[in-house]
């Protein structure tokens, strides 16, 4: 039976390195945003290679294929929280195991208007990523494990082992290496958003000071941060 793992981040989350540490256990199949397509069919939100992305995956999120069987026994889907808007199908969430990758507004905000200018409270996906969260405590009764990237990068081993651990999988120390380069499952998105981590062989090291931000970018931080906080009283430590 395969473990199907459904991770949910905002962009600049560090959720493509956590992407190709699944990848790396050498029992996982990853998939890379499955609805980004489907997202930009439904919102038309101008994003880089736009028309590309609509041609390399299916634009119908209820044909969005996310049950199926797999060669491996394990299946690591990448989500954006973003692109899971409110009208499309969820049924098979039920098939999967939940996780959450979080990270401090201010670094992805950041990070984020470094690649495209001028974001927004949407873009970021914070409020969607708390409704999922909610959503899940609901429909379980239970909170789904919740990972901040910037411990990740203090500590990978001991706070993968304990991701793994509450999904109910075995911990590989083989999951904090990876090449360079660009790999064989990234979406067609990636020579504009994965050119540092395709110079990556691991996680990097740990994070400094948090960045200073412009006026505009620290009001769009501050927006986000009561979601950012409510998740973050549930993140794993060790």
């Amino acid at each position: 039976m395969t473990t199907r793992i459904a991770m949910w981040s905002g962009p600049r989350n560090l959720s493509t390195a956590m992407m190709y540490a699944f990848a790396a256990r050498g029992d996982c199949t990853v998939s890379d945003e499955p609805f980004y397509a489907a997202y930009l069919a439904q919102t038309r939100d101008p994003h880089p290679m736009q028309d590309q992305i609509l041609a390399s995956q299916e634009n119908d999120p209820a044909r969005v294929a996310l049950t199926g069987s797999q060669p491996t026994p394990i299946w690591y889907q990448k989500h954006m929280t973003h692109h899971m808007l409110p009208a499309m199908p969820t049924a098979w969430m039920k098939t999967c195991r939940h996780a959450f990758l979080i990270r401090h507004p201010a670094r992805v905000v950041a990070s984020y208007a470094r690649k495209r200018e001028s974001p927004t409270l949407d873009d970021l996906g914070f409020l969607q990523q708390r409704r999922l969260f909610d959503q899940q405590c609901q429909d379980t009764g239970a909170a789904p494990p919740v990972i901040d990237s910037t411990d990740i990068r203090a500590n990978p081993g001991p706070m993968l082992d304990a991701l793994c651990r509450s999904l109910d999988i075995p911990y590989t120390p083989t999951m904090l290496e990876w090449t360079a380069g660009p790999k064989p499952y990234d979406g067609i998105w990636a020579p504009v958003w994965y050119h540092a981590v395709h110079q990556s062989t691991g996680f990097d090291a740990a994070e400094g000071p948090l960045p200073t931000l412009s006026p505009d970018d620290q009001a769009l931080a501050d927006a986000a941060m009561p979601a950012y906080a409510a998740l973050k009283a549930y993140a794993l430590s060790v």
